[in-house]
């Protein structure tokens, strides 16, 4: 029969993929994971890995066993923290993975309140543009701007935002100021390398103006604001982030009418504005874990506390 040991070391070479990484993640020596990967193929009748020179291939037996030795690792790690949990606070490490703007500007800013409420938990912040897999455990929770499609995830809304049409002062100084929606076609852009964008949802440029000719463009939206607010050119920005910088100043801006509750597809009719939403995503045999349930719930009141901004 399998053991724990044996399951938690097929697992840190699924994730890894290859021995020598997943023996330095579970804190032993490439011969061990070599020696006990044999042992479970034994057991199992079956080959889990073909072995290269190159590293290692998961079988599609490798791929049926993955999802239950998950399951068995979720329910390992909910039982401890369950019997843990009667005599301690909330502890651990949690790791959040979530588009940059919200990292920066709504999250980070109120994270000393989670410590303070929970002051043995550490929270890993990972923004970042690449949408980052629950499935191989890169994060326990992460924020995305579409659910998932498919996959054994708890999925809930957060907050709708919106993104603005903004320049810099300088700019407009320099450029003129656009009076009409025909008139931006004399001006120049910045967006997103859309290879790089984790979403589809994050260019948003292309449905307000397709068609832009832009002049710079970057995977991060934290580098796409620093250049707006420098006078590179026009961009869409994140409204909760943008309202914080004096150099900008909001184009064509539009508010949303009583009639528009809850998540708004796409623009405003005449609007430069776009409505999108953030999901709070996480795996659904992690869910019960004392150190997840309270960074979501932590997520929650900061979506709560910030929506008038959004």
């Amino acid at each position: 029969m399998l053991n724990s040991d044996e399951l938690r070391l097929f697992l840190a070479v699924m994730r890894e993929g290859n021995m020598l990484a997943a023996a330095r993640r579970v804190g032993v020596d490439h011969s061990t994971v070599a020696r006990r990967l044999t042992n479970m193929e034994a057991t199992l009748g079956a080959r889990l890995f073909d072995r290269s020179p190159r590293g290692v291939t998961p079988t599609p037996a490798a791929f049926a066993l993955v999802s239950h030795a998950e399951r068995i690792e979720s329910e390992l790690l909910a039982a401890m923290s369950s019997v843990a949990g009667r005599d301690r606070e909330v502890e651990g490490t949690v790791r959040l993975a979530t588009p940059e703007a919200i990292a920066s500007h709504l999250i980070a800013p109120n994270v000393a309140a989670l410590r303070a409420r929970h002051p043995r938990l550490t929270l890993e912040l990972a923004s970042e543009s690449k949408v980052a897999s629950l499935s191989r455990r890169e994060a326990e929770i992460a924020v995305m701007l579409k659910p998932p499609p498919r996959g054994r995830f708890v999925t809930r809304k957060l907050a709708d935002y919106r993104l603005g049409l903004y320049a810099s002062k300088a700019y407009l100084e320099r450029e003129g100021t656009p009076a009409t929606r025909a008139d931006l076609s004399r001006h120049v852009f910045v967006s997103y390398i859309e290879e790089l964008a984790g979403f589809a949802e994050m260019i948003a440029l292309d449905q307000l103006l397709p068609g832009a000719s832009i002049v710079f463009r970057a995977s991060s939206s934290a580098a796409q604001h620093a250049a707006v607010a420098a006078g590179m050119g026009l961009g869409v920005l994140h409204r909760f982030a943008a309202a914080e910088d004096e150099r900008l100043v909001q184009l064509f801006p539009e508010s949303a009418p009583e009639s528009m509750p809850g998540s708004m597809p796409g623009s405003m009719p005449g609007s430069m504005e776009v409505w999108r939403s953030y999901w709070l995503v996480m795996h659904a045999d992690l869910q019960r874990l004392p150190r997840v349930r309270a960074a979501a719930d932590f997520l929650d009141e900061v979506m709560r506390t910030v929506r008038d901004r959004l």
